[in-house]
């Protein structure tokens, strides 16, 4: 079966599950109801499209199919902002109340944070990719940290806001977002679309790219900034979803059997909103919202972390 009829019946896949959830349990007034299901699919597009690419460039970036970008610290960042924006400011701060300043205060603080670790880690010339993933991780664990210890000092009733936060939902996405979100989307995936012939070399290694006349240092800065404003964009519109990423991107790779990126994009975005689309089915028509669906995923996502370790520990 080649890649072409794959990516088809992935496509038939998400419409019959976007389908499936859009028409089927309609209980209430059909204006009111449908119109916030269609919200809901377009911030699952959005976010499934933006952590799929994402992900997909920072693997072939570091050469490691096990990572993400949450590894450079930006699920706890954001975590950290919502905390300290309750903890100093209180849950009724106009930062807290109007989802249009929070978002792009949460995604402004995330790029910033990016791009000071960049321009340090990649000062002068060398391999500075690894180091910065260790520094990524170590400020990931100092942030996650700080975060825990303002939560325990916060009233409890404004803990409730901040844990709000803590987990990805599609339930209360402001649709005021939805059309800048996709807009910066639709930019960022435009640009990034030029280098995925160049991917198909970087996954050589970077002595083979190289030799291939690729400028390596200053590809990978760039396809490091495309990733950290995807990851950004869908942390500041849903949440911290961290496991959703490693899950669909290697299923990709292992359903597209192949090593060209175009193929492997558009199976990682497919499988990635196929799968927030029936998680999002889950929540709501089996766990009736008792649950998130962050928890779904990344109980899913960590049972296949683990798989991948222990097959590689097996090869």
């Amino acid at each position: 079966m080649n890649n072409t009829v794959k990516i088809s019946l992935l496509s038939l896949l998400c419409l019959a599950l976007i389908a499936i959830f859009l028409f089927t349990g309609m209980i209430g007034q059909w204006d009111y109801v449908f119109p916030r299901r269609v919200y809901k699919i377009a911030a699952i597009a959005i976010t499934g499209a933006a952590i799929a690419f994402s992900t997909l460039v920072f693997q072939t970036v570091t050469n490691n199919r096990i990572l993400t970008p949450s590894i450079i610290g930006l699920d706890s960042l954001y975590m950290l902002l919502q905390t300290f924006i309750v903890f100093v400011f209180g849950s009724t701060s106009r930062l807290v109340t109007q989802p249009e300043l929070n978002f792009l205060l949460s995604a402004g603080c995330m790029l910033l944070f990016v791009g000071i670790l960049y321009r340090l880690m990649f000062k002068g010339e060398g391999r500075h990719l690894y180091l910065m993933l260790l520094v990524g991780l170590v400020l990931g664990t100092f942030f996650g940290s700080m975060s825990t210890f303002m939560q325990v000092l916060i009233d409890p009733n404004e803990f409730l806001v901040v844990q709000g936060r803590m987990f990805a939902s599609f339930n209360n996405v402001n649709t005021g977002l939805l059309p800048l979100a996709f807009a910066v989307m639709i930019a960022v995936l435009l640009y990034g679309l030029r280098y995925l012939g160049i991917l198909d070399v970087m996954s050589l290694g970077r002595d083979h790219a190289v030799n291939l006349g690729i400028a390596y240092d200053k590809t990978v800065k760039r396809l490091l900034v495309v990733a950290a404003v995807l990851v950004s964009l869908s942390t500041a519109l849903v949440g911290p979803i961290t496991f959703l990423g490693l899950l669909v991107v290697n299923v990709a790779y292992q359903l597209m059997a192949t090593y060209r990126h175009r193929a492997l994009l558009g199976g990682s975005i497919l499988i990635s909103i196929a799968a927030l689309a029936l998680g999002q089915l889950l929540v709501e028509r089996i766990f009736t919202f008792s649950t998130t669906i962050s928890v779904i995923v990344n109980f899913a996502g960590g049972l296949y972390f683990l798989y991948l370790l222990l097959r590689e520990n097996k090869i």
